[in-house]
């Protein structure tokens, strides 16, 4: 499952792309897949999929467990008190409210979704090593769809970029590219194709 270029993320109509200015773009991932029908969008797929893009595969969820095991014994995964960090969900409009077919600080799974249109998807993690966001949306292309993954990272103290460093191996040959399997995994049995 390749990494794209920032530049063709960045050309996509997003929200995203105003709503986290100033926010780093850590990387962008996709997946293609195959045509079910026209006009498919992420909440589609998301409805149809039982709100579930991806089941974490087995290999992901034992480097899960590692990481959780390690973040409860030296403290990373509390989230801070609410008057030390600011939601991103703070920066949504009126508009975005009402745009927004989730409430904002809905938890999904380990997330908490800031905001779900149509087709966009954001949603938050904020805890002692990073303040990070995911961004999901679904293109229809000439032959299929393509399925992309933004990940904006904000650091939350000095030891944020060290920490990005030590797991950016895993999450670049392990954990993305088999969550993107798992999505195509998801589309070909929600939507029934070979």
């Amino acid at each position: 499952m390749p990494q794209v270029s920032t530049q063709e993320f960045e050309r996509l109509p997003l929200r995203v792309h105003t709503f986290l200015a100033g926010v780093p773009l850590h990387d962008v991932w996709s997946v293609d897949l195959p045509r079910w029908r026209s006009g498919v969008t992420l909440d589609d797929f998301l409805r149809t999929g039982g709100n579930c893009l991806c089941t974490p595969p087995s290999l992901v969820r034992m480097l899960l467990d590692i990481r959780f095991f390690v973040g409860r014994f030296f403290g990373w995964d509390h989230e801070p008190a609410p008057t030390a960090w600011k939601t991103f969900a703070t920066r949504l409009t009126d508009t975005d409210h009402f745009r927004s077919l989730t409430p904002a600080g809905t938890r999904d799974g380990f997330f908490r979704i800031v905001y779900r249109f149509q087709n966009e998807q954001l949603v938050e993690l904020i805890n002692r090593t990073v303040h990070a966001a995911a961004l999901s949306t679904l293109v229809e292309t000439a032959t299929g769809y393509r399925f992309y993954l933004g990940i904006y990272v904000r650091n939350v103290s000095r030891f944020t970029p060290f920490y990005m460093a030590l797991v950016d191996p895993f999450r670049r040959l392990i954990v993305y590219p088999s969550l993107l399997h798992s999505v195509r995994a998801r589309w070909n049995q929600t939507f029934q194709t070979g």
